[in-house]
């Protein structure tokens, strides 16, 4: 992704939200791993203590990264002799003799990443989309299953499956109306949802207000699995990650200038009309914004493209009132 490009197009759509923003408490957490240099998902373990699962953005290997909370590199001890972490990356600064590269991240065999653009978990189940769809073109869109790996024990994985998924209302490639990107994935009790990112048709760089809610019904492995609308928000602007609370009560999504909770709906999956809070965020803090992850129900952590992790408390994010 172009960053800076990026930005500027960010910051020409959603100016007026400047003077509303608020700063997150810093400084943060910074992860200093050069394989690591475009984080574009988060999500914390369920079965490992102390570990939160990364990836790079579009163009990078098919690879996973385990980091700790405070943004060391997780990897098997085994390796040490031959890889470093963070900690070592330093230590290497100050004595150039030491011979040990920079850990290069959990190998995810028989997978490529297009354009891997979230991740989300359940008890067994890594998910990661590739499918970031920036030109509203791609017709290969699809989800990795894999079992989550020990990053403790192991240095490779493999997905047990890939779900290729469409847009039933897409017809054309490009796409006459440019809706059909998804940054925002997740997981609720076995069944995976995605949220739509929009654009001007035709403008990669310009953005809209708006995006939708989709549900996964099928996971077919040989054949595409359609997705279904359930729900759509008007004021939802560039959402590029998203994450349900450990005890499912709660939905974040984060976007380039904001943090969103929606509460559970008394009824159904329209999580979009759940109560809604939300924090404005300062983009000359928070860059490119990019993942969001819950450590536990009160907890989120949210993440930057350029390797920054800041914290932010679930009491800190005000109701969301209509303008």
């Amino acid at each position: 992704m172009l960053v800076k490009l990026v930005l500027v197009a960010v910051a020409m759509y959603l100016g007026a939200e400047s003077s509303q923003a608020e700063p997150l408490q810093g400084p943060p957490i910074q992860v200093k791993m050069a394989a690591l240099n475009e984080i574009s998902g988060i999500v914390k373990s369920r079965r490992f203590a102390d570990v939160y699962w990364v990836h790079n953005d579009s163009g990078d290997e098919a690879r996973l990264f385990a980091l700790n909370r405070s943004g060391e590199i997780v990897f098997p001890a085994f390796l040490r002799n031959t890889f470093r972490g963070a900690a070592d990356a330093r230590k290497a600064e100050a004595e150039p003799t030491i011979s040990k590269v920079p850990w290069p991240g959990h190998r995810v065999g028989v997978a490529t990443n297009i354009d891997w653009e979230d991740i989300a978990i359940d008890n067994d189940m890594i998910y990661v989309a590739d499918m970031g769809n920036n030109g509203n073109a791609r017709r290969d869109l699809g989800i990795y299953v894999i079992p989550e790996p020990n990053p403790r024990a192991v240095e490779a994985t493999r997905p047990i499956k890939y779900l290729p998924v469409v847009y039933p209302e897409q017809k054309q490639y490009p796409a006459n109306q440019w809706h059909f990107d998804a940054e925002s994935l997740f997981v609720d009790n076995g069944t995976l949802y995605v949220i739509s990112k929009h654009r001007q048709a035709g403008q990669i760089l310009k953005f809209e207000a708006g995006a939708n809610l989709y549900r996964l019904d099928t996971q077919y492995t040989d054949r595409q699995n359609s997705l279904v609308k359930i729900d759509q928000h008007p004021a939802l602007a560039v959402a590029t990650g998203a994450d349900l609370s450990p005890d499912g009560r709660w939905l974040a999504v984060v976007s380039y200038t904001g943090l969103w909770l929606f509460e559970r709906p008394a009824q159904g999956d329209k999580w979009f009309t759940g109560k809604a809070f939300k924090k404005t965020l300062d983009r000359s803090q928070v860059k490119t914004m990019e993942a969001v992850a819950w450590v536990d129900n009160n907890n989120l952590i949210v993440a930057n493209e350029e390797g920054e992790i800041y914290p932010v408390t679930r009491d800190s994010i005000a109701p969301y009132v209509v303008d």
